[in-house]
């Protein structure tokens, strides 16, 4: 683990921005590729997306053969100078009578094919500097081609948006930039470090909290965006809650995990855990049913954190947990 040479992570998106700048900087035509909706088993989800110039490519909006036709067709445009915006379906099933992507995955997206030109400079230089320095923003796309981006949050809700009409020349697309989940963890010791290492590769922003001044394993750990020394009683203070944010519970001790946890139970989490053998879990459960803590929001709890994988080492018990948060993330909505 280098601690010395590494840093906070960026969202992946800030790499596909940069490339599109460099391209334009060196007079070199180049397409953005943006996935604008998805749905089922699609593998492009709404938000990804590729930067594409005849001689190179930056991201990604699904792979396979569908990528491959898109990457395909915007060089072609680029060869003959077209600057038309396309919305284009594709349906991952191979019976589908129209829009067939040619992949047989299930489920579906929407691809937005917008050709840069050197007036979207201003724009993807605000984009690439709001991302770089993890400053709210949103973006917007319009079918005529327009990109709009500002500080702060949209003045609708992200998405694509299409008229009631559905006039192909009127929809518009709004999308937050940066981190969309926010992950804390509280406790900062040797098993925080090694999952803040991993985390930092999955598009979370990091905070991790500890109430221990001084702390080494909190001071030197590079990967995190936010880390404060907070006072566990007063833990509730310092974590937003929402769909978007998941609270992993892992300080030095079996009374200041239960002096975090009852600062958290019962708030809308996207997800919440806490680390744990098996007794102590056990133990923890029972004094808290005992103090009144509704049955519903006990099995909320995900308790013992992480994957049964018999991990032991904080590498790998930081494996388990960030392989359950992807689980929770990537679960279908009902």
């Amino acid at each position: 683990m280098d601690l010395f040479n590494a840093s906070p992570s960026v969202p992946r998106d800030l790499l596909v921005w940069q490339h599109a700048i460099a391209c334009l900087r060196a007079g070199i035509p180049v397409s953005l590729l943006l996935v604008v909706s998805s749905s089922g088993s699609s593998p492009g989800r709404q938000g990804f997306k590729m930067s594409v110039a005849p001689g190179s490519m930056v991201g990604s909006i699904g792979g396979g053969i569908m990528e491959h036709k898109f990457v395909e067709l915007a060089r072609h445009g680029l060869a003959d100078g077209r600057r038309e915006v396309l919305l284009r379906e594709q349906v991952h099933r191979g019976e589908a009578p129209h829009n067939r992507s040619g992949m047989i995955c299930s489920g579906q997206q929407t691809l937005l094919l917008l050709p840069l030109h050197e007036d979207h400079l201003p724009t993807l230089r605000f984009v690439a500097d709001a991302l770089q320095h993890h400053h709210p923003a949103w973006l917007r796309c319009t079918a005529r081609g327009e990109l709009q981006a500002a500080a702060g949050a949209p003045p609708r809700a992200p998405g694509l948006h299409r008229p009631a009409d559905d006039a192909a020349d009127a929809w518009q697309y709004v999308e937050m930039l940066g981190f969309r989940d926010q992950l804390t963890i509280v406790g900062g010791g040797h098993v925080g470090l090694a999952l803040s290492q991993v985390v930092a590769h999955l598009d979370f922003r990091l905070t991790v909290l500890d109430d221990r001044s001084g702390l080494n394993t909190l001071q030197l750990n590079p990967y995190a965006h936010d880390k404060r020394t907070v006072d566990y009683g007063v833990l509730g203070q310092a974590i937003a809650d929402g769909p978007h944010q998941y609270v992993v519970v892992m300080t030095f001790g079996y009374r200041t995990d239960g002096v975090a946890l009852r600062q958290l139970l019962g708030r809308p989490f996207a997800y919440l855990g806490v680390m744990g053998s098996a007794a102590k879990i056990t133990t923890m459960r029972r004094e808290l049913r005992a103090e009144g803590y509704p049955e519903a929001q006990l099995a909320r709890v995900h308790a013992p954190i992480g994957l049964p994988i018999h991990s032991r080492t904080p590498e790998e018990i930081a494996i388990s947990v960030a392989a359950e948060l992807i689980r929770v993330r990537n679960a279908p909505r009902g």
